[in-house]
């Protein structure tokens, strides 16, 4: 019998029948010889959807498997309702908080009751306890079932659950209806959909860390085994001091600062944030006075992933040393490209400036050994417009007092400075290293916070689409992946260039831009999540926001000079 309605399956290029209301899962099953794969979830219309999801009218459907940027959202957040649910098991009363993603994983920590400040001691007693509920509950094959409800009841059926800062959250934000999902008798809200099933989220492992545990997902390299931690302390050592600093404050998710926002407390927060700015710029200025008294540090390199801020970073940086009575110096790494014809390509066959190659390192290191030595030099200048190296009268020389500053992407690669003495290098990190979470178990991304600056930057300055940005942004990442975040742990010194306040400020921003992203295309998917995120926010004015302050590198109305 001939179905009543076409769905359009992306996968295999074709339409095919269904009679109307069958799932996700019921189109895949009768299809799954063409299409190859198992899928965690689907694509529908380019918004991710739960193979439960029915399906009632003509669609356009892409099944995902966990190997996609989309399935491993999925996967993570599934095993994050698993964590719970297991630790609900284990420790009834025991709450828990998933801080942040690091060393390839998300940090977890335990607290006597939900809600509670202080953590407690996690042994690796209780970390096999419950991972092998996990285990038991993954074999169970559980039905995450997906539910919709008036906000009002969930934000009752929450706080039965101790789970006060989701139900603050909902309380703050005004949706009629809020979407969550069950675990047995267990209830909880995620940012996105979850799997339709506990025998999806098979690999993974819970490693102790610090006062905590990271909770590990697939690897990258070979999905079927669990990831393997990488150290990161200092980037933990970054984090840490931001929690305290939000626990200070009394601002650590969203909710609180909804909370903040309807009683006017915005100008306070925005005033200690930045005050904590300057504060912990003027320590790594401290730091590089000491060393440059005793004859070192005569170079400093600052490196970070796109929109991290380096360049306010820098300029802040900069007045900092003056205080200190050093002459700071900048030259941009960029005049140091090689002419375009000589440039490196990525995989897509387009320039790639983002490759350590499309530097000229050996006049870079010569430049360097004769600014230490006492000789001037003659700075190049990189025009972009004709695509090579043009000379100009640009002199420069370092005085006894001076200290060159070098923003740049690969400042902490030692093969960008590999002909210069390490005594004579100062190198500093700096990223938008994001500690406000959306409630106890749902964190934000620190790449999201710098993507949704990028948008922002890149439309006013630019003119350049989100929807532009967005399909740009995973060429960007795979540089990052490659020649910044393997070098982060280099650093002399780490700054966290996140301000708590950021998001809300960013939303009447973004939210524009990512509306205008077409439906029809597949970045909706992604401009789609992020106005969700958004959503969360209770919107915070920019005028309030100094001239100073790093976000207005991304927002315009900086005093700095871009």
């Amino acid at each position: 019998m001939s179905g009543k309605l076409k769905v359009y399956i992306k996968n295999i290029d074709a339409y095919v029948d269904i009679q109307g209301g069958e799932t996700l899962q019921e189109i895949f099953e009768a299809h799954k010889e063409d299409i190859g794969f198992t899928p965690i979830c689907a694509q529908v219309n380019n918004k991710t959807e739960n193979l439960t999801f029915p399906v009632f009218t003509p669609k356009q459907i892409d099944f995902k498997d966990i190997a996609s940027a989309v399935g491993q959202r999925v996967y993570t957040r599934s095993l994050c309702m698993m964590l719970y649910r297991a630790l609900t098991d284990v420790m009834p009363e025991a709450g828990l908080r998933i801080e942040h993603s690091i060393s390839r994983g998300l940090y977890c920590r335990l607290f006597k009751k939900p809600g509670e400040k202080e953590a407690i001691g996690v042994t690796p007693d209780l970390i096999a306890k419950i991972q092998a509920r996990m285990r038991e509950i993954a074999d169970a094959d559980m039905e995450f079932v997906r539910k919709e409800r008036l906000t009002k009841d969930v934000v009752e059926m929450f706080r039965s659950q101790d789970l006060d800062e989701k139900a603050l959250l909902l309380e703050t934000t005004h949706e009629l209806y809020t979407v969550f999902y069950r675990l047995g008798d267990l209830s909880d809200s995620y940012y996105g959909p979850l799997a339709s099933r506990t025998g999806m989220i098979s690999v993974f492992d819970l490693v102790p860390y610090h006062e905590g545990f990271l909770l590990m997902g697939p690897s990258a390299e070979d999905p079927a085994v669990p990831a393997v931690p990488l150290p990161q302390e200092k980037m933990y050592v970054a984090f840490t001091d931001y929690l305290r600093f939000n626990k200070i404050i009394g601002v650590s998710d969203v909710g609180e600062l909804n909370r903040a926002v309807q009683t006017r407390r915005t100008s306070q927060l925005i005033n200690v944030a930045e005050a904590l700015h300057d504060k912990l710029l003027g320590r790594i200025s401290d730091r590089i006075a000491a060393i440059n008294a005793e004859g070192g540090a005569r170079i400093v390199l600052i490196a970070g992933p796109s929109s991290s801020g380096k360049t306010t970073s820098t300029k802040r940086l900069a007045i900092q040393l003056m205080t200190n009575l050093i002459v700071p110096k900048m030259i941009s790494l960029d005049d140091y490209f090689v002419d375009r014809d000589h440039t490196p390509r990525d995989v897509d066959g387009d320039y790639d400036y983002e490759n350590l190659h499309a530097l000229d390192l050996d006049r870079l290191n010569s430049d360097l050994s004769d600014l230490l030595a006492g000789r001037q030099i003659n700075l190049p200048t990189y025009s972009f417009e004709l695509g090579r190296r043009i000379e100009r009268e640009k002199p420069l020389k370092l005085e006894a007092n001076d200290v060159l500053l070098i923003e740049g992407i690969h400042g902490l690669n030692p093969e960008l400075v590999a002909g210069i003495p390490q005594r004579d290098l100062f190198k500093i990190y700096v990223s938008a290293l994001t500690t406000l979470s959306i409630d106890a178990h749902n964190w934000i991304s620190t790449t999201d916070n710098r993507l949704l600056r990028r948008i922002v930057r890149d439309n006013k300055y630019r003119h350049t689409s989100a929807l532009d940005t967005i399909r740009r942004w995973p060429s960007v990442r795979r540089g990052e992946e490659k020649w910044i975040f393997p070098f982060q742990e280099n650093a002399d010194a780490m700054f966290n260039s996140s301000l708590l306040f950021e998001i809300g400020v960013m939303k009447d921003y973004a939210m524009p831009l990512l509306r205008d992203v077409p439906h029809d295309l597949p970045e909706y998917s992604e401009a789609y999540r992020l106005m969700k995120l958004l959503s969360y926010f209770e919107s915070i004015p920019a005028d309030q926001i100094p001239t100073t302050s790093l976000l207005r590198e991304f927002l315009g109305g900086s005093s700095f000079h871009y």
